[in-house]
């Protein structure tokens, strides 16, 4: 009589086929966290996030455009000679812009409109010179004799119109919650760069509100954010017990930090004399509500704001002395985007560990 042959289903067991799925997974995340370093690495190399720029020539010198070799600033003598007006593009308190022309290179030509304000527009220009990095507009020359600065074209203008041009249709693909936190990153960077200045804490004070704020930045051809108007940065010494005010006019709103506000109520009138000063921790009360801006209302944007709560939280203490550091908060954005873009990348990657 033959005996039945018995086959036994063997299965492997659960774990080794999730040990090999998780080798797969682990593996990935690590090539992932590769392609990440290389490129945020390059993007804080190469858009200005390095305070080294390749780019930049020795001080008293500039270059343009695809030229290699560095020119010294232009003088009185060129820029009478060498520089053509093309149209009026702007007019502030302080000054008048021309949009002009260069040997064939679009330029901007800044000249003072207000004698009473002289001194404002030559510490500008002492800002300008001093501060020549990846954060600053570039300075092609100047003139002090009859208060006129030459600097570097940008196309796409100042802040204030950033929702108009990421609707045209050139630049509809800049339009993400990735590209704008990237342009957060860069405003908290200026702040950075001007609190730990070669010249030391600079306050950015013409920032009374968010257009005034807007309007002192420019946006580059490839959406990296400039420094432009120089002329209020007063500095902040506090191992002399200098201390700043931003103007001598009481200032009104929730935008400006709450030192800034007159502390003694409107049955006081507003002395300037009694207006007690304070420090740069002013610009970072209001980093919250610029990068609220720059983050508008696309896709995903609402997930950077709740990452984001917290360090803006603490912007907003009413205590100076408990807001964050603009150093602090530029490491925090930063975290932040290196975490929503490898969640973005792979989305599932925390629920299969």
């Amino acid at each position: 009589m033959e005996r039945k042959q018995h086959f036994v289903r063997r299965e492997f067991p659960p774990r080794e086929v999730s040990s090999v799925s998780l080798a797969l997974v682990l593996a990935a995340v690590l090539l992932l966290n590769v392609l990440l370093y290389l490129y945020l690495n390059r993007f804080y190399i190469s858009s200005g996030r390095a305070e080294a720029d390749p780019s930049l020539c020795p001080f008293g010198y500039f270059k343009l455009g695809a030229v290699k070799n560095c020119s010294p600033w232009l003088s009185c003598e060129a820029i009478n000679r060498e520089v053509r007006k093309l149209k009026c593009v702007g007019e502030g308190a302080v000054k008048k812009v021309f949009l002009s022309e260069w040997k064939e290179n679009k330029v901007v030509l800044s000249q003072l409109t207000n004698s009473e304000l002289k001194e404002d527009f030559l510490h500008g220009l002492k800002m300008l010179k001093a501060l020549q990095s990846k954060h600053v507009v570039r300075l092609l020359g100047y003139c002090e004799q009859q208060f006129t600065i030459l600097t570097e074209y940008h196309p796409l203008g100042s802040l204030r119109s950033l929702n108009e041009t990421l609707h045209i249709p050139k630049y509809k693909g800049m339009n993400t919650w990735h590209r704008r936190l990237m342009l957060a990153i860069d405003y908290v960077s200026v702040i950075r760069y001007l609190h730990s200045s070669p010249l030391g804490t600079l306050v950015m004070c013409d920032s009374n509100d968010l257009d005034k704020v807007l309007s002192q930045y420019l946006l580059t051809s490839d959406f990296h954010i400039l420094v432009n108007d120089l002329d209020a940065l007063p500095l902040v010494n506090r191992s002399a017990g200098r201390l700043v005010k931003c103007g001598h006019q009481e200032l009104w709103g929730e935008f400006v930090a709450p030192e800034q506000r007159w502390p003694y109520g409107e049955e006081v009138p507003f002395e300037d004399d009694l207006m007690p000063p304070y420090d740069e921790k002013t610009d970072i009360w209001k980093i919250p509500d610029v990068s609220n801006f720059f983050l508008g209302h696309v896709e995903g944007s609402d997930i950077v704001r709740l990452h984001l709560f917290d360090i803006h939280a603490a912007c907003k203490k009413k205590d100076p002395a408990e807001r964050p550091s603009a150093q602090e908060v530029l490491d925090t954005y930063r975290k932040v985007l290196t975490l929503l873009i490898r969640e973005a990348a792979m989305p599932g990657t925390r629920e299969m560990l």
